[in-house]
């Protein structure tokens, strides 16, 4: 029995561990990305931005919260003819990444919108008088000033992404989801099942812990 849960552990569980890992890193990355341009935009189109523009606000404001209210169950098979146009497949974990970004972007983006809004007015106020120019004011002012909140933020996104691909794995994205859903939970294998939740647990632990070493860094 115990080399049976050796090879388990060792065939399956941590193999799929790098999946999970994998699914989270790049799916974080690219949510960033397109997090940071959204709440950018929004932040210079809105109505006390440095550019006001209602329409482009309002257009992806209202995206962002259609997007948001999807449950990511849904919105994994909601979107597969996309997920099939990016990567080829609706299947494994590179087809995972797809709806993650999707449900990550705009979760990031209203984290960073909210920290941004968080500047004070006032040095905004200041840089401008100097002459700043808007990217200057977005990026060496806002930005900096915020920074502290948005990684706060961004690592509490990390670890929503990471609970998401544990339901992925429903739909045969890989990683430890699949592993508690089909060694654990379909067999009756519990010991694996509450195994599988304890390196999930273990991993929140660790981003928790880097993000909070990273907040105090930059405070």
């Amino acid at each position: 029995m115990n080399s049976e849960f050796y090879n388990l552990i060792h065939q399956i569980v941590l193999p799929e561990l790098g999946k999970t890992i994998y699914m989270v890193l790049i799916a974080t990355l690219l949510s960033s990305i397109i997090g940071i341009l959204l709440a950018i935009v929004l932040m210079i189109t809105d109505r006390e931005g440095l550019k006001p523009n209602k329409y482009i606000y309002q257009i992806l404001n209202v995206f962002i919260n259609i997007v948001r209210s999807f449950p990511f169950i849904i919105l994994i098979v909601a979107i597969i003819p996309l997920t099939r146009i990016i990567v080829g497949t609706s299947i494994g974990e590179k087809a995972a990444i797809v709806p993650l970004t999707v449900v990550g972007a705009p979760y990031i983006a209203r984290i960073i919108e909210s920290s941004l809004k968080e500047v004070d007015k006032e040095l905004i106020e200041a840089a401008k008088s100097f002459g700043a120019s808007n990217f200057q004011i977005i990026f060496r002012i806002m930005v900096t000033e915020a920074l502290p909140s948005i990684i706060s933020g961004i690592t509490l996104a990390i670890i929503s992404i990471l609970g998401c691909t544990a339901m992925a794995g429903a739909v045969g994205a890989g990683g430890l989801g699949a592993v508690a859903l089909t060694y654990g939970y379909e067999n009756f294998n519990y010991t694996i099942m509450y195994g599988t939740v304890f390196f999930l647990i273990i991993l929140v632990q660790l981003i928790q812990s880097m993000g909070n070493f990273l907040y105090k860094a930059f405070k």
